[in-house]
């Protein structure tokens, strides 16, 4: 389709020659350079919100792996870019010195907007550890629709801030099933190794994992894996592994060793804080304005667009409502926030033209959790980092790949906790609710029980192996599988569907989607290195040829 066919209305044409000038050489870079030259802007980095009756040249709506991306290299690229973020910016210690909460003691920053904490692993011993904390804009929104809870990263870096860090890139056979429109030569001889360089993806050293007292629940998930025939693979990590063994050592303020990770991570895990954004903040071309959530984007009368935001405060209450025109619009607010935000704007009458697509392919990148209980002879530690660097593979044969997780209790549980990744093919869709106002998603938890199946080709063979049993009071009680959740949302505006092959939205000219909305529900694998290079791949073709 060519740029005119392309452009919809309100819009103003790009020439092919470039988003716009001076974009050639910077995207040959195959990490991100400056980063730590740009540590000295970090003080007032956020402290300048967009102005109502601002103009951007490009606004990121979303300070994830994909919009961290676009901001720094359309900047890179001579861009002005404006990010706008529902969450905080997570850059002031709280009462007790540390900007984040640990999993055990979680207190408001812990959960968005909620006055009591929704963890995975809810339960312990067959009791409710749920606590009650005051409402506040926290680190993780446990996002409820029927049938699932999503949840999702929110602050400046998005779902960075409280994943595991898991930097797995998809093995090469796979991933035909997972992008079949891209060029499989291009990613991975080109935008996947640009991303680890840039995210820091490096493995845990095989010699300290195999001492340390941190990883003695890892350990016995290999060595089970092993006596029950799965190999046991190590996969990289964005955490400082070396600051990791200076925690150990009692060198430095501990973290992944303080059972912090979920509700965020003070010190040695290389989040997007870190890496991209400091990056790009380092350009001067990038502002990032925190608690403002967009609520319009439409045609402006002379181009471009108009956009409409709220901006909040830490109750989550409006302060003030802000109007700004921008350029281009890249979507970035994540599979959800993207996608909730594209359908509402295509069925209530202010982007028409998206297409059917928009809303379709979410998927929950099969995500199932399950424990099990290890006999007396193989006790997991009660010192367990949070940080976990493996998992068991049987995706060839059974669809399913099972992270070793951490259970940081602080006592010996002789339990193993696994989060899977199976190859469910369930995909839901959002849709408009025009009675309630409020976009709905159609998953249903029966689709889950693909997932399980999968997820019990390794535990039901590694139980039988071991005389072992599942572990039936940490999701409820008597439950065994950990059936209501995503960790991984994926899907929503696919690539190739909703846009075309780079990001560009049908129907319109210079609004894009550039995060995981983009793939179509599921990667095999823990999925931001996909979303990073992808994005990285989407941004270098908008930037060169415009559109």
């Amino acid at each position: 389709m060519s740029a005119t066919a392309r452009r919809g209305p309100g819009t103003r044409a790009v020439s092919r020659r470039g988003f716009l000038a001076g974009t050639g050489s910077v995207l040959g870079a195959a990490a991100l350079g400056g980063v730590s030259a740009s540590r000295a802007a970090a003080a007032s980095r956020y402290s300048t919100p967009i102005g109502n009756g601002a103009h951007a040249q490009a606004l990121v709506i979303g300070t994830g792996y994909g919009g961290s991306v676009a901001a720094l290299r359309l900047a890179q690229a001579g861009v002005s870019v404006e990010m706008v973020e529902m969450g905080m910016a997570w850059d002031t210690p709280g009462s007790d010195g540390k900007i984040f909460c640990t999993l055990t003691n979680p207190d408001n920053r812990s959960y968005w907007l909620r006055t009591k904490t929704k963890a995975p692993v809810n339960f312990f011993l067959g009791f409710p550890i749920d606590k009650a904390i005051s409402k506040y804009t926290g680190v993780l929104d446990a996002e409820e629709f029927s049938g699932i809870t999503v949840y999702q990263g929110r602050g400046i870096g998005g779902g960075s801030l409280v994943n595991g860090g898991m930097a797995v890139t998809p093995k090469r056979e796979n991933f035909a099933g997972i992008l079949p429109s891209i060029n499989a030569d291009e990613m991975y001889n080109v935008y996947y190794p640009r991303a680890n360089a840039a995210l820091g993806a490096a493995v845990i050293d095989p010699n300290w994992f195999n001492n340390t007292a941190w990883y003695q629940f890892a350990r016995v998930g290999r060595k089970q894996a092993g006596r029950s025939g799965f190999p046991f693979v190590f996969v990289p990590d964005v955490y400082d592994w070396n600051y990791m063994q200076q925690e150990d050592a009692g060198t430095v303020p501990k973290s992944a060793l303080a059972q912090e990770l979920m509700y965020g991570n003070n010190y040695g895990k290389k989040s997007l804080q870190k890496t991209y954004i400091p990056a790009a903040l380092a350009t001067g071309k990038v502002n990032i304005s925190p608690l403002h959530k967009v609520t319009s984007v439409s045609p402006a009368p002379g181009g471009g667009y108009t956009v409409l935001m709220d901006q909040l405060d830490t109750s989550g209450n409006v302060v003030t409502s802000k109007q700004v025109t921008a350029d281009k619009v890249f979507f970035a607010a994540g599979s959800v926030g993207t996608s909730k935000l594209l359908v509402r704007l295509r069925d209530t009458g202010q982007l028409p033209n998206l297409n059917g697509q928009v809303g379709q392919g979410w998927g929950d990148n099969g995500n199932i959790m399950v424990g099990r209980a290890n006999q007396i002879w193989d006790p997991t530690g009660s010192k367990q980092a949070t940080i976990p660097c493996g998992g068991i593979d049987n995706w060839t044969a059974g669809g399913a790949f099972a992270e070793v997780a951490p259970l940081p209790t602080g006592i010996e549980t002789w339990a193993s906790l696994y989060l899977s990744i199976t190859n469910n093919q369930h995909r839901a869709q959002f849709t408009w609710n025009n009675t309630t106002q409020q976009v709905d998603l159609s998953w249903q938890q029966a689709w889950k029980q693909d997932g399980i199946t999968m997820a019990k080709s390794i535990f039901d063979r590694i139980n039988s192996t071991e005389g072992t049993i599942y572990r039936t009071d940490l999701f409820g009680v008597y439950k065994t599988w950990n059936d209501t959740l995503t960790y991984h949302p994926l899907g929503g505006a696919v690539i190739n569907r909703a846009t075309d092959n780079y990001g560009r939205l049908a129907g319109y000219q210079g609004l894009y989607v550039i995060d995981g909305a983009l793939i179509p529900g599921n990667t095999t694998v823990n999925p931001f290195v996909t979303i990073t290079a992808l994005a990285e791949r989407n941004i270098e073709n908008i930037i060169a040829n415009g559109g």
